[in-house]
């Protein structure tokens, strides 16, 4: 059963990085409507991630209680071992892709925000930011 939590975590793992590549590219390419299509995939994916390492920490949990004289490492075999050790890997390739996506939106946002003020300045009144009348490309004419 352990075996089977970790192969399948592993391809969950393997789709979010995946997923995720796919979004880096289409940041580069403007393409942003498949980003957003592809956000209820990941939020499932990342749920079904989150069941399956309960699951795995349930298994392990079990395994120790069940030999508490015996150390972790002698009651996995070598098979879990690897799969153990391909999901640690895994798990630190989605945060590299992740931090590179990461900072990849947080330039494009910064890059719109920059423009949408530039076009449409605005300053704060209360709590609030309010477009002022000095546009600098738009004109509004009656």
């Amino acid at each position: 059963m352990l075996s089977y939590q970790l192969q399948s975590a592993i391809k969950d793992l393997d789709t979010l990085i995946s997923l995720s590549q796919e979004d880096i590219e289409d940041i580069r390419e403007a393409n942003h409507n498949p980003q957003f299509e592809r956000l209820s995939i990941k939020e499932e994916k990342i749920k079904s991630f989150e069941h399956k390492k309960a699951m795995i920490d349930h298994e392990i949990s079990k395994l120790m209680t069940s030999n508490p004289a015996k150390p972790l490492s002698e009651l996995l075999d070598s098979e879990q071992h690897q799969q153990l050790d391909s999901l640690k890997a895994h798990l630190s390739s989605l945060r590299e892709v992740n931090q590179h996506y990461a900072k990849m939106v947080l330039s494009v946002g910064s890059f719109y925000n920059t423009l949408l003020e530039r076009i449409v300045p605005t300053h704060m009144q209360g709590y609030q930011k309010v477009a002022s009348g000095e546009a600098s490309l738009l004109e509004i004419r009656a």
